[in-house]
């Protein structure tokens, strides 16, 4: 594909990177939650076929997340909205969760993709879109069990559906009392942990596959990585500021309508 085809797709890209990145600094959702489902939607209209057309779009997601997470939890760390000492405590088993979630999501059909990225994302929305959210503890988990379990767990799920690591981590910290605010904040400095290890097993695992478009490292598209990463680093700052400005219970009703819209979407994809 010549310099022209991308350059007509390079608003698209733009702008999808321009939402996600706003939704990544509001949110601490690495923009994943938007940029999955527009890469397969686009994916027949550029040439990536079918059979390899989610694992597509979950390494080139995971891949402009790196860039995301950076400028996210840049902004967050300024306006003092990280917890670093729970962040040290999970960062370990949150890392490999998410090798492990690469390797896996190589591997395994698209459609199996796609259901994990709809169930998951339709549980978490029905708890964020509760009248009164859901409180089962007063402090996040300090066992070491608990905390491999649930750090481990986010990093494998979230590296399965694309996804910086908020969608998991946001709700499950506000089960635990967490300050909405705070789990977008460190949520952000996950989706980093989640997205390095993650891309690499899918470059590596993606070698020699047919079906991807030029200039792809394994299943990750490098110019379609680049150009939404263009517009995540450059809208995700200002999606911090608003995190601050807007109240936390809307922030969690936002939340929980785009993951509620992105489930739907993606579990369609799967039974249909």
């Amino acid at each position: 594909m010549d310099g022209l085809f991308w350059l007509k797709l390079l608003p698209a890209l733009l702008a999808t990177g321009a939402v996600a990145g706003v939704l990544a600094g509001l949110l601490g959702v690495g923009g994943g939650i938007v940029i999955v489902p527009v890469l397969v939607f686009l994916s027949p209209l550029i040439g990536v076929e079918v059979s390899v057309a989610m694992q597509f779009a979950v390494a080139t997601s995971l891949t402009t997340i790196i860039a995301t997470s950076i400028a996210s939890a840049r902004a967050h760390y300024q306006k003092g909205s990280i917890d670093l000492q729970l962040f040290r405590q999970w960062v370990g088993f949150v890392f490999t969760g998410a090798l492990l979630g690469g390797w896996l999501g190589s591997r395994v059909s698209g459609n199996v993709l796609s259901g994990v990225f709809g169930s998951v994302a339709l549980l978490v929305a029905i708890n964020m879109l509760r009248p009164k959210g859901l409180v089962l503890a007063d402090n996040p988990p300090r066992s070491w069990l608990s905390r491999a379990s649930i750090g481990g767990g986010i990093g494998l799920f979230s590296a399965l559906m694309g996804i910086g690591g908020g969608t998991l981590t946001v709700p499950i910290l506000t089960l635990c009392s967490f300050p909405m605010r705070l789990a977008v904040g460190t949520a952000s400095l996950f989706g980093l942990t989640i997205a390095l290890p993650a891309v690499f097993g899918f470059a590596m695992a993606g070698q020699d596959i047919q079906g991807l478009l030029p200039l792809s490292l394994g299943f990750i598209n490098l110019p379609a990585a680049f150009c939404i990463a263009l517009g995540t680093t450059f809208c995700a700052p200002f999606g911090a500021k608003l995190a601050h400005t807007i109240e936390p219970k809307q922030l969690k009703i936002a939340f929980g309508l785009f993951l509620l819209l992105s489930a739907s979407k993606m579990l369609y994809r799967t039974f249909f």
